[in-house]
């Protein structure tokens, strides 16, 4: 339910078409228009998010482009995940990733060590050009939840080149600072989120899904 429903593909008089859900509402990034979200609809979205997400990691994909602009907002106040559009799916065993079949053209021609992705979202190894699985994406989720509780970006700096190297080197300001200040268990689950080294992140979308919705009861006084 937090991943864009497609019903069909086709081909009309040489125009090729997906046939997709109606959504009604805006962007996250709309959303963030005003500044920071109340933490306790931060959390609540994010768990959202980080469910959509463990579902297409289950099915190997992983999405790669996580970030406000990608991230539907419902009137009813579902989350949704849009644009696979840079996804690649893990091949069974852990072997390397294939470029999934409606990016297939896009890839021919691209090069070894081409980085793809968004500038201030994506992870430490994917701003190194090597190879990504779906901590990856939890690293994005990470940036995400900072901005939606912050109404900062965690690594935002005045060029592209600069928030690179701060994704690699540096570490996000402290989010306790902020006004509303965050929770320090909440904070806490986010730099874990932004680590560095995917070894060091949550291992799975669901484990970090988990732990947003035991949080969810503690943000009441911040949010």
């Amino acid at each position: 339910p937090n991943i864009l429903a497609i019903y069909d593909f086709g081909t009309d008089r040489g125009c090729t078409y997906a046939a997709m859900e109606l959504l009604e509402g805006g962007s996250l990034r709309e959303a963030l228009g005003a500044g920071a979200l109340p933490a306790r609809k931060a959390v609540e979205y994010a768990a959202q998010v980080a469910g959509g997400l463990a579902a297409a990691h289950d099915k190997g994909i992983v999405h790669r482009d996580l970030k406000p602009e990608n991230l539907f907002l419902t009137r009813d106040g579902q989350m949704k995940i849009l644009d696979f559009g840079l996804a690649v799916q893990q091949l069974p065993g852990g072997g390397d990733s294939t470029v999934l079949p409606d990016v297939a053209a896009t890839a021919l021609h691209t090069s070894a060590g081409l980085i793809l992705g968004t500038v201030g979202y994506m992870a430490p190894e994917q701003a190194c050009a090597q190879k990504v699985d779906h901590r990856a994406d939890i690293f994005s989720l990470g940036c995400v939840i900072f901005e939606m509780l912050t109404g900062l970006r965690a690594f935002q700096r005045d060029s592209a080149p600069e928030t690179l190297t701060a994704i690699l080197r540096e570490e996000p300001p402290a989010m306790t600072a902020t006004s509303p200040p965050v929770a320090p268990a909440l904070e806490r689950l986010v730099f874990h989120c932004l680590e560095k080294r995917p070894d060091d992140r949550f291992q799975s979308a669901r484990d970090l899904a988990f732990a947003l919705q035991a949080l969810s009861g503690q943000t009441t006084a911040s949010g």
